[in-house]
C-alpha cells in the first residue's frame, strides 16, 4: 500500500509500498498501537485472472520489500519488483521497479527516489524531497529534471494512510477516503483512494498456509480483508474507473499477506513465501 503502481498495467512496480507505496504490502503503526514490527518479505507473482479484450497469457515474478524503523526515527523502506509478463505471441516483457524512501514518524517528510525498467531499458526515474508545511506540501525534485512542485497539505504520506486505516479498523470502522502522495511518477502524481475494511478475522482462525502462518506469533493477532482502491485526481467525474486496486489481508502489526494487485485488464497474487522479523528501536 506504499509505492503505488504505474497507471500502465505492463509497470507492475507499485507503491508498496501504497501499497506495496506503494503501494504493495506495507508496515505502519496506528496511532496509539504497539511499536511497528520492521520486517523483510518476499512475494512470489502469479496470473489470477485475466478480463481485458487482449488476454494476459502468464505473470511471473517476485517481490522484495524490506521496512525499517519506528515512530522515532523515522521509516525506510527498500522495494524491488521483478515482473515477466507474457501477453501472447511468445512475446515475453519484463518490468523492473526499485524504489527506497524515507518518512519522519510524524509524516513531516518524505524522501523518495525510484527507477522503472522495461526489457533493461530505463522507462522512468524521479528522485526528490516533500516537505509538509502549514497548508501544503512542498516537492523538490531533482531528477529526471529539477522543478518545485507544491500541492494541497490535506494529502496522507504512504505510512500515514496505513497508520489510519489501522486505527479505523481496531474502531470498527469501515470506510477511508483519502488522497495519498508517494512521489510516483514526475514526482507530482496525486492519487484519491478508497478503502474498505472488513471484518475482522479473530486470532487463530483460518490460518494461512503462507509464511505469516508458520510464524507462531501471527496467531495472537487479528487481521482485516482490506482493499485500497486508487483513483487519479483531475479525472472528470464521469470516468471514476479505479486506475488499479489492492486487496489484502491486513494485520494489526501493518503486516500485509494474500495480496491481489487488479490492474482491470488482470488480476496479479502475491503469495508470502519468506518473512523474516526485525526489532525496532527503542523511543528515549
Amino acid at each position: 500500500m506504499t509505492r503505488t503502481a504505474r497507471q500502465s498495467p505492463l509497470m507492475l512496480g507499485a507503491t508498496i509500498c501504497v501499497v506495496l507505496s506503494t503501494s504493495m504490502p506495507v508496515l505502519a503503526e496506528a496511532q496509539g498501537s504497539a511499536t511497528i514490527v520492521p520486517h523483510r518479505a518476499v512475494y512470489d507473482l502469479r496470473l489470477l485472472n485475466t478480463r481485458g479484450k487482449q488476454p494476459m497469457r502468464a505473470v511471473r515474478g517476485r517481490i522484495l520489500y524490506d521496512f525499517k524503523g519506528s515512530a522515532c526515527e523515522g521509516y525506510s523502506l527498500q522495494f524491488r519488483q521483478v515482473s515477466q509478463l507474457n501477453t501472447g505471441e511468445g512475446k515475453v516483457i519484463v518490468s523492473d521497479l526499485r524504489a527506497t524512501s524515507w518518512e519522519d514518524g510524524e509524516g513531516r517528510r518524505l524522501t523518495f527516489h525510484s527507477e522503472n525498467r522495461l526489457d533493461d531499458t530505463l522507462r522512468e526515474t524521479v528522485t526528490g524531497e516533500a516537505v509538509r508545511e502549514d497548508k501544503s506540501i512542498a516537492v523538490q525534485v531533482s531528477k529526471p529534471q529539477a522543478k518545485a512542485i507544491k500541492l494541497d497539505g490535506d494529502l496522507l504520506f504512504p505510512t500515514q494512510h496505513v497508520r489510519r486505516v489501522l486505527e479505523l479498523a481496531a474502531k470498527g470502522q469501515t470506510l477511508l477516503q483519502a488522497g495519498v502522495y508517494d512521489g510516483s511518477e514526475d514526482g507530482g502524481k496525486i492519487f484519491d483512494t478508497l478503502t474498505v475494511i472488513g471484518k475482522p478475522i479473530a486470532p487463530g482462525e483460518q490460518t494461512p498456509d503462507d509464511a505469516s502462518g508458520k510464524n507462531a506469533a501471527f496467531a495472537k493477532l487479528r487481521r482485516w480483508p482490506v482493499t485500497v482502491s486508487y483513483f487519479e485526481r483531475g479525472k472528470p467525474s464521469g470516468e471514476q474507473t479505479p486506475v488499479y486496486a489492492i486487496s489484502m489481508e491486513l494485520y494489526e502489526n501493518g503486516i500485509s499477506r494474500a495480496l491481489k494487485l487488479d490492474y482491470n485488464d488482470f488480476v496479479v497474487a502475491a503469495d508470502m513465501t519468506t518473512l523474516e522479523l526485525g526489532e525496532a528501536k527503542p523511543c528515549p
